[in-house]
């Protein structure tokens, strides 16, 4: 169920539709395997930090109109609202629950984000980027319009490492067909999507799996939640 908060109403400067972000919340208790050796019986708390600081991050984005989170989880979904997202129910059997479904589940967001703002565009997003500046995904989301992505054609930011995504944007109206999972960096260039080669935008390619991914996000400043956890898994 798509939980009805106020409708934020923006435009981009260099567009004439609004954006819609599309974030994946897996259950928190399956979520972020490999950050079990640093967090242990704290990694639910630690994935829903960083789930948190990147909603935060992405609703303070002026280019962006709305956030809406698919998820499963009962603790995830009412906190990621009460920050402002739009929270979609996983489909049961699918989806976030299966191997493979993270973009199952963007697919099923995404329809339910155009079936509700039909004039928006649609973009996929990592949901561990901590350290996302709202500043780097409105410079991202101005890339994909100049790229032509008001032209009907998808854009995409590849992560730190050059190999997977953190973000795949389309415009209203053109096939959604995220390919987010291992190599999708090649699958989403292949596919037609146009790479965003952007300076400065760090914080929007640093997604975090492991314990240095979430060492080198705190280089760059982290969010409010992620920074007091780290502080104290790590010590510092």
């Amino acid at each position: 169920m798509l939980q009805n908060l106020p409708m934020v109403t923006c435009m981009t400067e260099s567009a004439l539709f609004t954006w819609t972000v599309v974030m994946p919340v897996k259950v928190l208790g399956h979520a972020k395997s490999r950050l079990a050796v640093l967090a242990g019986p704290r990694r639910s708390e630690l994935a829903l930090a960083l789930a948190s600081d990147t909603v935060c991050a992405v609703l303070n984005c002026p280019d962006v109109a709305r956030v809406v989170v698919v998820t499963a989880d009962p603790v995830a979904g009412p906190r990621l609202a009460a920050l402002g997202a739009h929270v979609v129910a996983d489909e049961p059997g699918g989806g976030l629950g299966r191997s493979g479904g993270l973009n199952a589940a963007l697919a099923h967001g995404a329809a339910v984000a155009r079936a509700r703002w039909p004039g928006s565009g649609v973009v996929a997003l990592a949901a561990d980027l901590p350290a996302l500046r709202p500043a780097e995904l409105s410079q991202a989301l101005r890339g994909a319009v100049r790229l032509g992505t008001a032209g009907g054609q998808a854009a995409f930011v590849p992560d730190a490492a050059g190999v997977g995504t953190t973000m795949y944007a389309v415009p209203p109206g053109t096939a959604f067909a995220p390919m987010f999972g291992g190599a999708s960096r090649a699958r989403h260039a292949a596919g037609g999507g146009r790479e965003l080669d952007l300076p400065g935008i760090p914080g929007l390619r640093r997604d975090v799996d492991t314990p240095e991914d979430l060492r080198a996000a705190l280089t760059l400043g982290v969010g409010a939640r992620t920074a007091s956890l780290a502080g104290e898994l790590l010590g510092v």
